[in-house]
């Protein structure tokens, strides 16, 4: 009886205690405070935790911004750069060196010659035209106090044009391009042995070509071989009065030049017939004013610079007519007279054949 009783008890016991604690969890609840907004700086704090980082697109992929701390992880790394094929950097500009030439110069003094200065240099006189072509250009030049570049050695004074190449300019002068880099003043430096426009290097073993002008060889315009209604006697006299030479005959210049006013009277030095009475035609205007006689034996004289011309093609002429007067026409520094006398088409010296002595002026 008393077994029943004390069951009965502790299950009301049981029961209570229960009871109480679903009441005390309902106060709880319902006395809890209301859940209140973030602040502020909660917010910052909570968007910093839940935002996801940003990405940056590309065309290809997304690809994910590395955080702070990876940068600053990445940054820390040592850096390895494999350079042992590169090669080394040169700023630099190459820049071709320029001729250095230190040639001797040369007074003329009065009665010296071409070939009288050549011989003291121990040059040819085709190598002082080769270092100053404008001898050959200019008649009247040779005169004193005239200023002559010597060369050391035989050879021309080429100035680069542009475009020309070492091979073109070997080409011209009929020399190699060994001969043209070997002289040293050239300075000619491999491996791109670069020409400089404007400048002059020197060709060893080069000259300078002569243009050659053909007379006419018949007058008419009929054709075939002339048959010459009068022939030379093969003396010639002066044509002109004067005696005072101001260039004899060389290699760059195939006559004489005879100094004396302007209009003076120019004379046949033989019979023959006029073959050229006109202005020198083509490249070969530095005669200017010409007159040619052919005197029917293989001989040719030449009267150049004149003034005026008497004479017309066909004309016969005797030794001693007036054919015209001196002048300055042409390429010509003074008034003068430039005779030639030419055998077979070979360029003779004039005073071979023309007697009497001459002065220098």
């Amino acid at each position: 009886m008393d077994e029943q009783n004390n069951f009965g008890f502790r299950t009301i016991l049981y029961w209570l205690l229960g009871v109480v604690a679903i009441g005390a969890f309902i106060w709880q609840v319902a006395s809890s405070p209301e859940v209140s907004e973030p602040s502020l700086a909660q917010e910052e704090s909570l968007s910093i935790q839940l935002v996801e980082e940003p990405v940056v697109e590309t065309s290809e992929e997304i690809v994910e911004r590395p955080s702070e701390a990876n940068v600053t992880l990445f940054n820390n790394l040592p850096t390895i750069n494999e350079d042992s094929l590169a090669l080394n950097p040169n700023p630099r500009t190459y820049q071709a060196k320029l001729p250095n030439h230190n040639f001797l110069t040369h007074t003329v003094e009065r009665g010296e010659t071409p070939n009288i200065i050549a011989d003291q240099y121990n040059i040819t006189s085709e190598t002082l035209l080769g270092g100053n072509p404008w001898l050959n250009q200019e008649s009247n030049a040779l005169q004193s106090g005239a200023e002559l570049v010597i060369l050391p050695v035989d050879g021309v004074l080429h100035e680069v044009q542009p475009g020309e190449t070492l091979e073109s300019i070997a080409e011209d002068y009929d020399v190699t391009i060994d001969e043209i880099v070997a002289y040293a003043s050239n300075n000619l430096e491999p491996p791109f042995f670069r020409l400089v426009p404007e400048t002059e290097i020197l060709i060893p073993g080069a000259t300078v070509g002569q243009f050659y002008w053909t007379a006419p060889k018949t007058v008419g315009g009929g054709g075939g071989s002339q048959q010459w209604q009068i022939v030379g006697t093969g003396f010639f006299t002066w044509p002109i009065t004067s005696r005072c030479m101001t260039q004899y005959y060389w290699y760059g210049h195939p006559g004489i030049d005879v100094g004396l006013p302007e209009g003076s009277s120019v004379l046949a030095a033989d019979h023959g017939t006029i073959t050229y009475a006109s202005w020198a035609s083509g490249s070969y205007y530095d005669y200017g004013n010409l007159i040619v006689i052919n005197h029917g034996n293989g001989f040719e004289t030449l009267y150049a610079h004149l003034s005026s011309i008497n004479v017309f093609p066909g004309q016969i002429v005797r030794q001693g007519d007036f054919i015209g007067l001196t002048g300055n026409t042409g390429r010509s520094s003074g008034p003068h007279l430039h005779f030639e006398i030419r055998l077979n088409d070979f360029r003779d010296d004039p005073l071979f054949y023309l007697g009497g002595p001459v002065q220098n002026c």
